[in-house]
């Protein structure tokens, strides 16, 4: 079978579905990723298609930083939605048999699904029906709390989503041909799957059956990878090391974090690997106990650390979970509270140190109060393996596989 997985957005929003579109492949599918180019060489170095989507999101984000009036993000926004509306439509023309799509792109995704009548299916790494059993990420602090206001703030958030993409998702439909409709959107009937483990967020009970919680998928190393000789010498050189990175927040700020987290490490007292992410911190911590290093598998590397800092996205929470440390999220926007707020929670972390104030000093006192406190690393350990018995991407392939066989079948 011919699948299509579509997602937008940063390396977070990619790399959970090289592992997932691995197993598919590894199950005889032939699998492609539409996504932006800018991660051909992570796609391509999984043995995965690409089929590429217009747009560079970390380009929005710092258009967004720099935008000198609402109007003008708000032009940055539509031209970045067009584009993925234009990729997700052409990607599903060049042909396939299936689409598996992320949350954000989802309502193109269905669009090109409907016209070209494809079955689209829901792999989602965030929560994304409302529930009273929680608030959505997103959800803001007017929104309400208690079982109805968490049910009222997630449907806020359900339509802020629908209307990011509702402008693409119209002039979409009058491209392909499709009649108006009166939300934007076709309606999300399908199965969805959401890729995080039921361990970290339960199914809610009220969530419609269609929607299920199966574990994560874990991203694919590239094939061939090996660790940069400076990295396993620096490992051996001392007692395992603090990571910290911020991922795709902050960009261009990476000389501004970089003597910040340089001056925090040296106040805590450890060795620490920092990843540059899209900050640009690799430039800017220095001494004998820093390395700077770029993008590395977090399954190789996490495992080998003392803690983790962290951003709080939805990956990097999850390849926390799986190594069996102890972390500190500093979450900076969107679903990343959400998930700062759920690891406290768990009890694998200290609270959580918002991006807004990040200092040398909250930063070294956060690191420091994550590793003298036994009990983060004990339950980290205890629910990764607990974890390790899940099987996420299995799921989805065997949904692939009984969708197959039906189509098989004569009619």
């Amino acid at each position: 079978m011919r699948i299509l997985i579509v997602t937008a957005g940063s390396r977070g929003d990619v790399a959970p579905f090289t592992g997932l579109g691995r197993r598919l492949r590894d199950a005889g599918h032939e699998v492609t990723l539409a996504a932006h180019s800018s991660f051909a060489s992570l796609i391509n170095g999984c043995g995965l298609g690409l089929r590429p989507v217009p747009g560079d999101p970390r380009e929005l984000l710092r258009g967004w930083s720099r935008a000198a009036s609402r109007d003008e993000a708000r032009a940055l926004t539509r031209a970045y939605a067009d584009g993925v509306a234009e990729g997700v439509a052409d990607a599903v023309t060049a042909g396939t048999d299936l689409v598996l799509t992320a949350h954000g792109p989802s309502p193109l995704s269905r669009t090109a699904g409907e016209a070209f009548g494809v079955p689209v299916v829901g792999t989602y790494l965030v929560p994304a029906f409302a529930t009273g059993e929680f608030r959505l990420p997103g959800a803001r602090d007017g929104d309400g709390t208690g079982p109805e206001g968490n049910l009222a703030a997630g449907r806020a958030v359900e339509r802020r989503t629908e209307a990011a993409f509702a402008g693409a998702v119209t002039r979409l439909r009058d491209r392909l041909g499709l009649p108006e409709t009166g939300r934007g959107a076709p309606a999300d009937t399908g199965p969805v799957f959401h890729g995080y483990s039921p361990l970290v967020i339960p199914r809610p009970a009220d969530w419609p059956s269609r929607a299920e919680v199966v574990g994560y998928w874990w991203p694919a190393r590239p094939d061939g990878w090996e660790p940069p000789d400076e990295l396993v010498d620096f490992l051996q050189a001392g007692p395992p090391p603090v990571f910290i990175g911020f991922g795709s927040m902050a960009p261009g700020e990476g000389e501004r974090l970089g003597e910040l987290v340089t001056s925090a490490v040296g106040r805590a007292g450890v060795r620490a690997v920092v990843q540059a992410g899209w900050a640009g911190l690799g430039g800017g911590p220095t001494g004998p106990d820093v390395l700077a290093v770029g993008d590395l598998p977090h399954d190789w590397l996490f495992p080998r650390t003392a803690a983790v800092v962290h951003h709080a996205g939805a990956g990097t929470t999850g390849a926390g979970l799986r190594a069996g440390v102890p972390a500190l999220p500093v979450p900076v926007m969107t679903d990343q509270p959400f998930w700062a707020a759920r690891l406290h929670g768990l009890g694998v972390t200290p609270p959580p140190l918002p991006f807004e104030d990040l200092t040398a000093e909250s930063l070294a006192a956060g690191i420091t109060a994550c590793l003298s406190e036994p009990s983060y690393r004990h339950r980290a350990a205890a629910l990764a393996s607990r974890m390790a018995a899940e099987d996420g991407a299995g799921a989805v392939l065997a949904h692939v596989t009984a969708s197959e066989t039906n189509r098989s079948r004569p009619q």
